[in-house]
């Protein structure tokens, strides 16, 4: 959302409807690996999300598809599809990426207890899955993007961080 990679003309707040962001995909490369995954957000069946909507120039449609497909398609479990958004005073169509249920990396909903124990274990080649987690829900929250659900999962593995620099284990 802060760092889109492509040249855009205009963004703009917007929901997405029947979707909400969730730590419902295995990262096998950047937050975890194989033998330890580690868990990425993913836009999730139910609820809605909010976020930010880029306007592109149509001339650029192909490539920004491309990019985008070389970023968010390498291994994960994310589909693109086309939905329409809600920009508040209009619905437009949108090109997103969703969670792929059927993905063998799709973790779905493990509750927070467990998702907290995935994140604490996990470390890939772009750092340990916790420093993502806390980066990632400090930086919505500063954006104005306040979900109740990844706060509390952000507040648990704090807890987690905090027993473990006491000398405890999860």
């Amino acid at each position: 959302m802060w760092r889109p990679g492509f040249e855009f003309l205009e963004q703009c707040v917007a929901r997405l409807n029947g979707f909400h962001r969730a730590p419902c995909i295995y990262s096998h490369h950047h937050r975890g690996t194989a033998a330890v995954p580690g868990l990425v957000l993913g836009l999730d069946r139910g609820g809605y999300c909010d976020g930010i909507a880029f306007r592109i120039d149509i001339k650029n449609r192909n490539e920004v598809i491309e990019y985008l497909h070389e970023r968010e398609l390498i291994g994960y479990a994310y589909k693109p599809i086309v939905l329409n958004i809600d920009l508040g005073t209009s619905m437009v169509p949108a090109y997103t990426f969703v969670a792929d249920p059927d993905h063998r990396q799709y973790a779905g909903d493990l509750g927070l207890n467990r998702a907290a124990e995935v994140i604490m274990k996990a470390q890939g080649i772009s750092g340990l899955n916790r420093d993502y987690l806390m980066n990632t829900v400090q930086k919505l929250e500063s954006e104005g993007f306040v979900e109740p659900a990844l706060h509390n999962l952000r507040q648990r593995v704090r807890e987690l961080t905090g027993a473990i620099d006491q000398g405890g284990g999860i």
